[in-house]
């Protein structure tokens, strides 16, 4: 099978396309078809080992898993003996969790994993970037337990964990308000915020409103600014924190009443099942900015790493 292979840590044209071996399920997997990814922010620190303490768990000199790729929408070619929840034949999308391996045509996962059946509404391309920011929208958003009415001010609204969590903390009955650019207030808006702030032209730390959450998706606005406009019992999401970051939450979350939400998330398949019917009912939607086919896939990072891209960059597979 096709796949993007890359061997050694660098810029993006360490990634190249390659015949590799394909896989074949074990009694519990499924053989997935892959007909679409996507490369989310995730994918290019992976590829770049940065920050370098990634090199600690992915590998010291050079990567352990040689294929990357997080998210997938495909078809099941084959299944394990022992499956049961999933046929040949079925559509699904989900995520391949630590595994990785999405950049190629086939993909083995344990029918236990982060799946579900792909919304009957939607394409793979669609499908497939629905993942990554979804499931990151979602699991900090029940952790902080969003309740109708609260306000919650999602800054890097136009990304793509930015543009799942605007449209999730309004299923979820908030008052939203989104931060972005001038390019993507209109976008943002249509996705169901409330409002929306210019960050090019208003700093939403000075101008006198608190929330009780704030979301930061992209891990680039002041720590402390952002407590400051935050109320009393207030809860700041960090998406994206670096480890200094985390530190200075876990010593705001003890030492005052405000809370900091970091650290990495928990998938489950019951996440997938939730945002599919969500999709299915027209509460939840994909942003897609650009789409390139799986040759083009440094192209796709060189992109994605500029960290200007509205909503997700879709890479699609075609059927040889």
């Amino acid at each position: 099978m096709k796949a993007i292979v890359y061997t050694k840590y660098g810029p993006p044209e360490v990634l190249a396309l390659k015949d590799v071996e394909k896989p074949m399920p074990k009694e519990n997997e499924i053989l997935i078809r892959i007909l679409a990814t996507a490369v989310n922010s995730g994918d290019w620190r992976l590829r770049k080992a940065d920050p370098f303490a990634l090199r600690l768990f992915f590998g010291l000199t050079k990567p352990k898993t040689n294929i990357l790729g997080g998210v997938l929408s495909g078809e099941i070619e084959a299944i394990g003996k022992d499956v049961k929840r999933f046929k040949v034949g079925s559509p699904v999308f989900g995520t391949t969790g630590m595994s990785f391996g999405a950049y190629a045509e086939y993909k083995c996962l344990p029918e236990n994993g982060v799946l579900a059946l792909k919304p009957n509404n939607i394409s793979h391309m669609e499908a497939a970037v629905i993942p990554f920011g979804g499931t990151t929208a979602l699991h900090f958003l029940k952790k902080a337990n969003i309740q109708r009415g609260q306000k919650v001010l999602i800054y890097g609204a136009s990304g793509a964990v930015g543009t799942a969590a605007v449209q999730l903390a309004k299923y979820f009955g908030a008052n939203v308000t989104g931060v972005c650019s001038t390019l993507n207030i209109e976008m943002v808006k249509s996705l169901g915020a409330d409002n929306v702030i210019d960050y090019t032209k208003e700093d939403f730390t000075q101008n006198g409103e608190t929330y009780d959450v704030i979301f930061d998706t992209v891990n680039k606005i002041s720590f402390y600014c952002s407590l400051k406009s935050l109320i009393k019992s207030g809860i700041l999401i960090l998406s994206a924190a670096g480890m200094s970051e985390m530190f200075q939450g876990i010593w705001t979350s003890m030492t005052s009443t405000k809370k900091v939400l970091t650290g990495v998330i928990s998938e489950k398949a019951e996440d997938m099942i939730f945002l599919k019917e969500l999709i299915e009912a027209g509460k939840l939607k994909s942003v897609i900015d650009r789409t390139y086919p799986l040759e083009q896939i440094a192209i796709a990072h060189t992109y994605v790493e500029k960290g200007h891209k509205k909503g997700n960059v879709a890479i699609v597979l075609t059927d040889k």
